[in-house]
């Protein structure tokens, strides 16, 4: 949002420096982004008085003027435009100024005769598009007046980053408010001033009536005619205040309704009385697959999610967003229906969005406008209107208003606010603020305050928003850090742990195991889906994608994660260690919202498991690396092993294909990718992914308790023993086994080696046991027959024997 200074100061008497008042709009939450002077490029043109002017001796075109412009002599200027006369305070271009459009004014000879600078015309100097000569100032501004003084342009514009919720400051009137509120200043409106004539019994019979189909969509909508008016170019101080807020002047009607725009914040659209077909302006969707033309020439294709403007036979303008080519005001129109509406916010930036047509329009409509300011605003609009084009406004205004305001009835409460804030208040410093937000402030009951938010606020929807008020003004930056409370035992410092909360400790976990964080958006193509075969039931798409290749949401992490082994290989960066943390979404007919979120872990492993070089060796990621990472989380979460089996059946892209169980239930998969799908991706290397739920992993975390025990006294007592059993057996059945056996001296056991001979029906899995005693040292004894009877336990329920 462009806000002149100048401008601001007609609504309060703002007298304070530009970066005061930028770092005060800032620390209320409305950053100032830059100060700059729109006009800049006038730095070095000033005003001047032709005295004398001579027909140049060498071209008929050309003019010799000794022009005044403040200096010791008068300066000999070179002119080829046929307007210019002896007696003229004139726009100069002296010697070394650039001017917008490039140009370096320097000392010439033209034709034979020295010229010592330019005298402008306003499209030379970015005042006007064209112009058929040089400028000719009205007044008698002093010879050398700079000319941005001479004509009152706004040379101070400050750069305003406004957040979606705070749509009542996409206006001069919404950032006035502020600055009153911030410095203690009174705030004053424009003053509305039109004069109203009563209809004949023509226009009587021209009489328009509003019609809205749907008023979740449209729930006000106003419209005032003014006859007789002349459309044709707006006065000087118009033009160049839409000029400095980057705005194109085009005829006075249109830059009315931007002006009022920019200034209230209300936009508004003129329509050509005469083009109107009937006496009714209806607002009503469209028809799926409709065609309609805009201002802008261009044919668009319609949906019935658009909402269209209609007169009695068509469509003449896409509702929020742009008018159509059919009723747009021209020179030789002579009478205006203007329109004032309030459209539904998430309508108009489906539209909008759909269609590629950002407007500034639009802009405000996604994001809400005041529905009891529209009133004040149409009025503004008719009096500027009558200013600059004339026009008799015919008594009364077409009105439709279906749904009328009704603002939300909020409880205000200070020690809350004092709560949340944590710092103390007064009562007197809330009820001021809330007061200087223009909420009205009714009887306290011992439930709190009772408030009513004002008609632009409708970012104020709780308690806690009136409380976020409130601490902006108070100033965040006053608000002292503290440090968090220190739960007094371990049970309630997890008790309530929070999903953000836990994520980063996941996040943290992946930190400390030597991983790199890959973030990706949300949004997928469903071509990234089909490559891998994923189920197109679960598939939740996007109604308007910002692209095709992030028409769905994903479904699983592993598309995301791919492309950034894509990435990362193309860079020359092909040892890779990812994880990401993120939610994917499947669609279901059962939640309201049509999806399911679901929290995942993914995990990546490409290239060396080292890096390469001395002292270790160039081995690749495998099945071991990417399956000791999970078992990592699951004891860093103190959780026990999952289960892992072969998927039944082939995957797609997947070969070979683990699927993952914790406490009975499902928790994810590892699998290699494919050599088809990985070279897709760049992989020249093993590719293997895995990918495990948070929301189960969390739910088994919170039930966990942490234990902790005294370090041991005594030694402990490691043996070896070798296990041959067939291929087929799994190292963990035989894990479960000995834990199965529930040997109290039993504290540690894990596969320290494991050989297959050759033939590859057998193998041999050497397990490394430690045994200890809490009140004493083991003897060798003790150990042998504990040994023994592990042995001959295993030999009872595994197909094993022992070396």
């Amino acid at each position: 949002m462009l806000l002149s200074l100048a401008w601001l100061r007609e609504f309060t008497p703002y007298d304070g420096a530009p970066q005061t008042l930028a770092d005060r709009l800032t620390m209320l939450g409305l950053e100032v982004e830059d100060i700059h002077n729109p006009f800049a490029g006038l730095s070095g043109v000033v005003t001047g008085k032709v005295l004398t002017r001579a027909p140049h001796p060498d071209a008929d075109k050309l003019s010799l003027c000794s022009v005044d412009v403040g200096g010791p002599e008068a300066l000999s200027i070179v002119c080829g435009a046929p307007n210019v006369a002896a007696g003229q305070c004139v726009p100069v271009a002296t010697v070394g100024a650039v001017l917008p459009n490039g140009m370096e004014i320097k000392k010439s000879k033209i034709r034979g005769q020295a010229s010592h600078g330019m005298i402008c015309s306003e499209s030379e100097l970015g005042l006007s598009e064209e112009s058929s000569g040089i400028m000719v100032l009205s007044g008698d501004p002093a010879p050398g007046t700079p000319l941005a003084e001479a004509l009152g342009l706004d040379t101070c514009v400050l750069d305003v980053s406004i957040t979606p919720n705070r749509a009542d400051c996409l206006s001069v009137l919404g950032l006035a408010r502020e600055t009153a509120m911030a410095f203690g200043l009174p705030l004053t409106l424009p003053a509305v001033a039109f004069t109203e004539t009563a209809p004949t019994a023509e226009d009587a019979a021209r009489e328009v009536r509003i019609e809205i189909a749907d008023p979740a969509l449209c729930p006000v909508y106003r419209g005032k005619r003014i006859k007789n008016l002349n459309v044709g170019k707006s006065p000087d101080w118009l033009r160049y205040r839409l000029l400095a807020v980057g705005q194109r002047p085009i005829s006075n009607v249109v830059d009315v309704t931007n002006y009022v725009l920019f200034e209230l914040g209300q936009p508004m659209h003129a329509f050509d009385r005469d083009i109107l077909a009937g006496n009714v302006v209806r607002v009503a969707p469209a028809a799926d697959g409709m065609t309609f033309t805009t201002l802008d020439g261009q044919k668009r294709t319609l949906s019935c999610r658009d909402l269209l403007i209609w007169d009695a036979e068509k469509p003449v303008g896409l509702a929020g967003v742009m008018g159509g080519e059919n009723s747009e005001m021209t020179a030789k129109s002579t009478e205006v229906f203007l329109e004032c509406a309030v459209f539904n916010p998430a309508t108009i930036r489906k539209t909008a969005r759909r269609l590629s047509i950002p407007s500034e329009a639009s802009y405000r409509f996604e994001r809400g406008v005041d529905q009891v300011g529209s009133a004040y605003a149409l009025d503004r609009a008719v009096s500027l209107i009558q200013q600059t084009a004339g026009g008799q406004v015919l008594t009364g205004t077409a009105l439709a208003e279906p749904r009328p305001f009704a603002a939300p009835r909020l409880t205000f409460r200070k020690a809350r606010t004092e709560k949340l804030l944590g710092v103390p208040l007064t009562d007197a410093f809330c009820r001021d603020t809330l007061a200087a937000l223009g909420c009205v402030l009714g009887a306290e009951s011992g439930e709190g305050l009772s408030v009513l938010p004002p008609s632009h606020r409708l970012d104020l929807e709780r308690e806690v928003d009136l409380i976020e008020e409130v601490g902006r003004v108070y100033g965040m930056d006053r608000i002292e850090p503290v440090l968090p409370a220190i739960a007094r035992s371990l049970d309630t410092a997890t008790a309530a742990e929070s999903t953000h909360s836990f994520w980063n400790r996941v996040r943290a976990w992946g930190v400390g195991a030597g991983l790199n964080e890959a973030v990706n958006y949300s949004f997928v193509g469903h071509a990234d889906l089909d490559q891998l075969c994923l189920d197109t039931a679960c598939r939740v798409s996007v109604a308007n994608p910002l692209s095709e290749d992030q028409n769905v949401m994903r479904p699983e992490l592993a598309p995301g994660l791919l492309q950034s082994v894509r990435v990362n290989i193309s860079r020359g960066n092909a040892d890779l260690r990812l994880f990401e943390v993120a939610k994917v979404f499947h669609a279901s007919a059962a939640s309201e919202t049509g999806c399911i979120e679901y929290g995942r872990l993914g995990l990546a492993l490409h290239g060396s498991r080292h890096p390469e070089g001395w002292p270790f060796p160039a081995e690749t990621s495998g099945y071991e690396d990417i399956k000791g990472l999970v078992e990592n989380l699951l004891a860093a979460f103190q959780l026990p092993g999952a289960d892992y089996a072969l998927a039944a059946g082939e995957s797609p892209w997947l070969s070979p294909r683990v699927e993952l169980t914790l406490a009975g239930r499902d928790f994810g998969y590892i699998g290699r990718v494919t050599p088809e799908v990985a070279d897709a991706f760049h992989a020249r290397r093993e590719l293997w992914l895995a990918e495990v739920s948070l929301d189960l992993l969390a739910e088994l975390s919170a039930t966990t308790r942490i234990a902790f025990r005294p370090l041991p006294v005594y030694p402990p007592v490691r043996r070896d023993i070798t296990v041959i059993a067939p291929a087929e057996l799994s190292v963990r059945a035989v894990l479960e086994a000995i834990a199965a056996k529930k040997t109290p001296l039993l504290r540690d056991v894990f596969l320290a080696d494991l050989f297959v001979p050759e033939g590859g029906a057998e193998r041999n899995l050497t397990f490394r046991l430690t045994y200890r005693h809490d009140e004493r040292t083991l003897k060798d004894k003790d150990v042998d027959k504990e040994r023994e009877a592990l042995t001959r336990h295993l030999a009872s329920v595994l197909p094993v024997r022992f070396s």
